[in-house]
């Protein structure tokens, strides 16, 4: 780890569901433990996937049926607990993650009460910043307080679009939330890169829809494309990103070309 440097913080969202946005998440974070960063992913997604898709039994975490259960992100929102205190290893070198349950979506209704309202995720992770190289956070599918939240902790913000009709139907909404927390919240929050998944060569739709997110998002595309790929979608049902699942397939390939790609643009270096 870069001594004396904290953590570069990078949310990936986009209110979109379906679009990789958690497949991103893990798969990212995954690839730049590999290089040797310290990495911690932070579920903040009420669906849980990248907790379940790295290999997190949920039914060991609290909740109203397990309240003696391990602590996830939500007992660090609502202030019950630290972040350190939920984080927990994974199977793979170099890869914490803070995992969560469906109950985060309670948080919204105790979120609008609370002081720093929409900083409690940024305060949480100046607890543990100097322990990481990054920090992935797998925001919500929606424009929530807690995707907020997310922006406001998020030095770069990383956007996956998939490659079909309506990609950039509702992006315009995001980039104006975008737009808002820089302006009042978190003036240094950029765009690390878009990234254009469910890509399929063959079609001429995939290749057109790839040319107008470069044209709406000039400079800022990612040159390489997540393509559509089986081990891809079989990998998180057995608790692994694709890279451990099956390295050679075309997935794991494309998100290690992308993590590259992301470690030069964060200049990071071991």
């Amino acid at each position: 780890m870069n001594e004396g440097k904290s953590a570069t913080v990078i949310t990936v969202t986009n209110q979109k569901g379906g679009v990789g946005k958690t497949t991103t998440a893990i798969n990212v974070a995954y690839f730049l433990a590999k290089a040797g960063a310290r990495v911690l992913l932070i579920d903040f997604d009420p669906q849980g996937n990248a907790s379940s898709g790295l290999g997190i039994d949920k039914n060991l975490l609290k909740s109203e049926t397990n309240p003696d259960g391990k602590m996830t992100i939500l007992d660090v929102i609502s202030g019950e607990a630290k972040l350190i205190d939920v984080i927990q290893k994974t199977k793979f070198k170099n890869l914490d993650i803070a995992p969560t349950t469906s109950k985060l979506a309670d948080a919204e209704t105790g979120l609008a009460a609370q002081d720093r309202r929409f900083q409690r995720l940024t305060d949480a992770i100046a607890t543990v910043n100097a322990d990481y190289d990054f920090v992935l956070i797998d925001s919500p599918p929606s424009l929530s307080m807690l995707t907020v939240n997310a922006l406001v902790a998020a030095q770069y913000v990383l956007l996956p679009v998939q490659a079909e009709f309506y990609a950039l139907e509702g992006l315009s909404q995001l980039l104006e939330t975008m737009k808002l927390v820089r302006k009042g919240l978190n003036p240094t929050l950029s765009l690390i890169g878009v990234l254009t998944t469910m890509m399929d060569s063959r079609t001429a739709l995939s290749q057109q829809v790839h040319i107008e997110i470069q044209k709406f998002f000039p400079g800022k595309v990612f040159e390489t494309t997540i393509p559509r790929n089986v081990r891809l979608a079989e990998a998180p049902s057995h608790g692994l990103p694709v890279g451990a699942y099956d390295k050679f397939s075309k997935g794991s390939r494309a998100y290690k070309s992308v993590t590259s790609e992301i470690i030069e643009r964060t200049g990071w270096s071991k």
